[in-house]
């Protein structure tokens, strides 16, 4: 037996409507996705029973979003993306442009769970605490390539580029992303001087801050992750 907590039974009795029978699938991010059917429904409680296993855990290409945080809305909407997209895990990076300095971690946790259950995909992305860009740089692990997309200096088309990594068969890979107005230019020189980093271009267009972490998560996938 499962009691949803009070989000979710609000959700499940008053937007969803379900009644006692009725019958939903249900996920928790460790053990798959599992049948379930509403065992009792009150105006403000209910109970499910879990069934058989649908499908069995799935994990999620090792795939990161390093991201400055940029407005509500837009940080809000490349959340879902990302979350949608197949990203493992999210790490809000504070550059010196960055505008908005806090994340509401538990608001971004929420945003990506809905995400999730659209999308069908079985875990939730984990969300970092902010971390300023030098940290990033220090700890940044020595076997994940570092994708900056920054139209800068040798920066490959970002075919290209992703061609290379997964011709090394490189598996473990970061989407480095800056904030409204782009990273300043001794942060591009720190950058550019880490082993791991590749800069990638993402065509002729400039384009916003979530618009270009998407269409690079998007590009990585299918050439690198499980679109293939």
């Amino acid at each position: 037996m499962v009691t949803p907590d009070k989000d979710q039974t609000h959700h499940l009795l008053h937007v969803l409507r379900l009644k006692t029978g009725d019958i939903l699938r249900l996920f928790n991010g460790r053990d798959g996705e599992f049948r379930a059917s509403v065992a009792s429904a009150g105006k403000r409680d209910m109970t499910v029973t879990l069934h058989e296993q649908l499908r069995a855990p799935a994990p999620e290409p090792d795939l990161w979003l390093c991201c400055a945080p940029i407005k509500k809305a837009h940080f809000d909407f490349m959340l879902e993306k990302a979350t949608e997209l197949g990203v493992a895990e999210i790490q809000p990076v504070l550059t010196q442009r960055t505008q908005i300095r806090e994340v509401n971690g538990d608001r971004a946790h929420a945003i990506c769970r809905e995400a999730a259950e659209q999308s069908e995909r079985l875990n939730v992305p984990a969300i970092g605490n902010p971390v300023s860009l030098d940290d990033l740089i220090d700890v940044f692990p020595k076997d994940r390539a570092m994708v900056v997309c920054a139209e800068w200096g040798d920066a490959m088309p970002v075919h290209d580029a992703l061609a290379a990594i997964n011709h090394a068969n490189q598996t473990k890979a970061a989407i480095v992303t800056g904030p409204e107005g782009g990273f300043a230019a001794e942060e591009l020189e720190k950058l550019r001087k880490h082993p791991n980093a590749v800069f990638v271009r993402l065509g002729p267009r400039i384009l916003r801050a979530d618009t270009a972490a998407i269409a690079a998560l998007a590009c990585w996938q299918a050439v690198c992750g499980n679109w293939k």
